[in-house]
């Protein structure tokens, strides 16, 4: 779609297979973070790769933006219905913005609560940095989820975070729905040559928030 900016996609992918050196209650792994990790929840997997993927794009592609999107938790569907993802980020115009770019191009997105100082707690370990599993699922788990990736990135990091969770709405009954790939060109698309991808992206050329100014468009940023 002609694409100005410097765009890196990195695939968070592992086999998920039964064998001898699968993953076990009570291990400890070192991320590529360097942060360590508990297993107390073999099934909350996915996570760990995720942890891995942005932690790569922030220590090794320099990204100023990485968002993140993946089939994470059970508990989205719940928490924002079938049609709808479920979006949390560090950053609130960027929140405004992929709930613009959703209603503009039909991939719906809505918020999560954003929250690490009152939520990061439910992953204490006494052994590790952090359990990769909450302590209390009827406390917000979709976005203590999220808060396990964007902790891999630091949460003073100043870069812009978002994470989407596209658990519910990327299936139709047996049927997949093509959820996503929408709404990721209507988020960047200011950033692209195409004419329509323009008009729908709710966010400036280059990436810029809704709310900076135009005389912010020469800066470069580098999106994951």
């Amino acid at each position: 779609q002609g694409f100005k900016d410097n765009l890196h996609a990195v695939f968070c992918l592992a086999e998920n297979a039964v064998g001898p050196r699968a993953t076990r209650p009570d291990d400890i792994h070192v991320l590529y973070s360097g942060k360590t990790v508990e297993i107390n929840n073999t099934d909350a997997e996915g996570r760990l790769i995720l942890a891995d993927g942005v932690a790569y794009a922030c220590k090794d592609l320099g990204a100023d933006i990485i968002l993140d999107m993946a089939t994470l938790t059970g508990a989205q569907g719940i928490a924002t219905g079938k049609y709808h993802a479920a979006v949390l980020t560090n950053n609130e115009e960027w929140e405004k913005a992929c709930v613009k770019a959703g209603r503009n191009c039909g991939d719906l997105v809505h918020p999560l609560v954003y929250c690490p100082e009152l939520h990061f707690s439910e992953f204490t370990s006494a052994v590790a940095d952090m359990k990769n599993s909450v302590a209390d699922r009827d406390n917000t788990p979709s976005s203590c989820a999220g808060l396990f990736i964007a902790s891999h990135i630091g949460f003073d990091w100043p870069g812009i975070w978002v994470h989407i969770d596209i658990a519910a709405p990327v299936h139709a009954g047996e049927r997949a729905t093509g959820y996503g790939v929408a709404l990721l060109l209507s988020l960047f698309g200011g950033a692209s040559e195409d004419p329509l991808l323009n008009m729908v992206s709710p966010l400036g050329c280059n990436g810029d928030s809704p709310t900076e100014d135009m005389e912010r468009d020469s800066k470069r940023r580098r999106l994951v």
